[in-house]
């Protein structure tokens, strides 16, 4: 997966599907619940029913090897982490999935590819900064992804883009709790644009 992936905390099964088209049609490639939502396995599996053939879904906050199993029951094919725990990415890579271990320091990065990991939510991006991933990507393996989550926005997508990001997670900035789905649409589609013009 490589592209913006929308992280919707907070969501609830009721509106994830609207919330969910209006992400797809702006042309996100993945979509996150992270698993402290409201029902978080139920709002993946609604999303991967309506829009598995067009986005990759995604589990985020994924802490243990069962909520692994869990979110690949109901359509995950994506396991987002804040942290980077090897039995967490082992068994996401068993199950087939792709891991985003959560990592602040190169020796975690390092740790987490040993583990299996072949991709990277850097994380919180904002305390490692723009110029802490450049220097890391002089240092990982060039088929590294890596994606910065947390601070990015609007006013710095593009410099992370130009910096060698591989993709970013985004937040608050694109979704929080109670949005509409058309609320939501207008700021994809700003994000989105921004992305492709990188």
């Amino acid at each position: 997966m490589t592209g913006l992936i929308a992280i919707l905390r907070g969501v609830t099964p009721a509106e994830v599907v609207g919330v969910g088209r209006a992400l797809v049609d702006a042309g996100f490639p993945a979509i996150e619940v992270p698993l402290n939502s409201p029902e978080p396995f139920e709002s993946v599996r609604l999303l991967a029913d309506a829009f598995g053939e067009r986005c990759e879904i995604g589990a985020g906050t994924v802490l243990t090897t069962e909520d692994v199993g869990r979110a690949r029951e109901a359509g995950a094919r994506v396991i987002v982490a804040p942290n980077s725990d090897p039995a967490v990415i082992s068994a996401a890579v068993a199950e087939g999935m792709t891991p985003y271990p959560g990592v602040a320091t190169p020796t975690e990065a390092f740790a987490a590819l040993a583990a299996g990991a072949r991709h990277l939510k850097l994380f919180p991006a904002d305390a490692v900064g723009i110029g802490g991933m450049k220097a890391w990507r002089a240092v990982l393996p060039r088929e590294v992804e890596l994606l910065p989550v947390g601070g990015v926005d609007e006013s710095n997508l593009a410099a992370w883009a130009a910096a060698g990001a591989a993709g970013a997670g985004l937040g608050s900035c694109l979704y929080r709790p109670g949005d509409s789905a058309d609320a939501v649409a207008v700021r994809a589609r700003a994000l989105s644009e921004i992305w492709r013009q990188e």
